[in-house]
């Protein structure tokens, strides 16, 4: 058997969408789960849109994420160049076209801007409409086409279409695409520039490279058969096609990148960590066999399976994904987990508290990395609240007997020495019991007075060992005062 050969084929053009994310994880995964080989191509032959820090972020994200490719423009195999700037320059594309137009499969067109764009007008009707090509070059002689070329005049390579019968395209998840032959115009595959079209250069470079199974959006599926003809006028072994579902944002409208989340980097500034956002984009239109939703990297390659992958538009929920961010964050170690919070918290608290017991608190609460400023913020200080935050009806407590626990409970604090969360608890514990109190009921007036807050990533005891005996009892004092104005 043919050995699996996949390829991711990025554009260095801006930040890394989702949706480009999706297409490298699944190739990614195709190749590790077959044995085979995962490529990385950089297609760079839009030279108006190339930049040079995108050719960065690819690489970053790439490594970031764990995806692992084994030939590439920085690990060279036996069909490099891995740039298709560089193999323009061997003239490898050049090559090709001259192929197609000898065997009548494409010619040069010599059509200027305005002749195409009267074209366009006089088939239509109106400046915005679309037409194809009217093969007027098609037809030039020989004599003509020469002269032409010794001449200097600018020209394009283009594909010759056949204009009756109908091309039929098979891929793996849409199943056979019939198309009308006269539905199919006869693209641009040598730009004037002398590069080569995304089209024709990935056609050439798909075959060259030994590709076996090629993956991208649904949205190409509608230059799918373009490819088919290509490959047929070679007389090329077509690849095995998957195209992947469209990703919609919860409106069910396409994923825009003008969303703050909808790329990698965004999402990993918005404290979203990597192996949560691999997982979640896994997901997105493919679905495992049973009901399991966590995967590690190596887990999915194991059982990913595009056979699964669904044609239905794949919502990019935002809710499942801070679920599942929440739930790597719990099972994370936690000198990972501190290493991640560390900055949060420093941004947030100033005093010279311990951090790493205040990470241990809300390591289990927190969905995203930012949450954590949120739930720590009244450790730097006591925020304004109403009284009425002392009234819990399961506790039993209310603004009166919250004073009157707080100023039975401050003496024994202040002549406490031991402000370690054992200790404070059964302090507390053997407090409640001789005042025949339920704990809860001692508690919930502390830790409110502590913290200012209804809700905190740990208890009145937990809370006080952080704070310390001078910042703990200042807060109780300042909490009596203000419940007996």
């Amino acid at each position: 058997m043919t050995k699996v050969r996949t390829r991711f084929a990025p554009s260095p053009t801006g930040k890394m969408h989702v949706g480009n994310l999706r297409t490298a994880l699944y190739a990614y995964l195709i190749a590790r789960h077959g044995k085979g080989d995962f490529i990385l191509r950089i297609e760079d032959t839009d030279r108006e849109r190339f930049d040079e820090d995108a050719l960065d972020i690819i690489y970053r994200t790439l490594d970031d994420a764990g995806l692992t490719h084994d030939e590439g423009p920085d690990k060279e195999g036996s069909v490099g160049p891995y740039i298709q700037s560089e193999r323009s320059a061997q003239g490898i594309y050049e090559k090709y076209a001259k192929e197609l137009i000898a065997s009548g499969h494409a010619y040069y067109c010599f059509c200027d801007k305005e002749r195409l764009e009267s074209l366009k007008t006089s088939v239509s009707g109106d400046e915005g409409g679309i037409v194809m090509y009217d093969k007027h070059c098609l037809h030039l002689s020989k004599e003509e086409i020469e002269a032409n070329l010794a001449a200097g005049k600018p020209h394009v390579v283009r594909i010759n279409m056949p204009r009756s019968g109908t091309t039929v395209f098979h891929d793996e998840i849409y199943g056979d695409i019939e198309v009308p032959n006269n539905e199919l115009d006869d693209m641009i595959l040598m730009k004037s520039d002398g590069y080569p079209t995304y089209n024709f250069a990935n056609v050439i470079d798909d075959h060259l490279m030994g590709i076996t199974h090629v993956v991208r959006g649904s949205e190409y599926l509608s230059s799918a058969p373009k490819y088919n003809r290509l490959y047929e006028a070679f007389g090329w072994e077509i690849p095995t096609y998957v195209h992947c579902p469209l990703i919609t944002d919860e409106n069910h409208k396409k994923l825009s990148k003008r969303l703050g989340h909808s790329s990698y980097e965004d999402l990993i500034a918005a404290g979203y960590v990597k192996e949560a956002v691999l997982n979640f984009v896994a997901l997105l239109g493919w679905s495992p066999t049973d009901n399991q939703e966590i995967f590690t990297l190596t887990e999915l390659e194991e059982v990913f399976d595009y056979r699964h992958l669904s044609k239905a538009p794949a919502v990019f929920d935002m809710t499942k994904l801070k679920w599942m961010n929440g739930e790597y964050l719990k099972a994370m170690d936690f000198d990972k987990f501190f290493a991640l919070a560390k900055p949060y918290l420093e941004a947030t608290i100033k005093k010279d508290f311990d951090l790493k017991k205040i990470a241990t608190m809300v390591k289990s609460r927190i969905e995203i990395l930012p949450d954590i400023e949120e739930q720590v913020d009244f450790f730097e200080a006591v925020p304004e609240y109403d009284t009425s935050m002392y009234i819990h009806k399961k506790m039993k407590t209310n603004e009166e007997s919250s004073l009157k626990v707080l100023k039975e409970t401050l003496p024994l604090l202040e002549s406490q020495t031991d402000y370690s969360n054992d200790a404070l608890f059964e302090l507390l514990k053997g407090f409640a019991t001789d005042k025949e109190y339920k704990v809860g009921y001692v508690m919930w007036p502390l830790r409110t007075a502590v913290s200012g807050k209804q809700n905190t990533p740990g208890g009145a005891t937990e809370l006080m060992e952080v704070l310390g005996k001078e910042e703990s009892l200042k807060r109780i004092k300042a909490a009596i005062e203000l419940l007996s104005k």
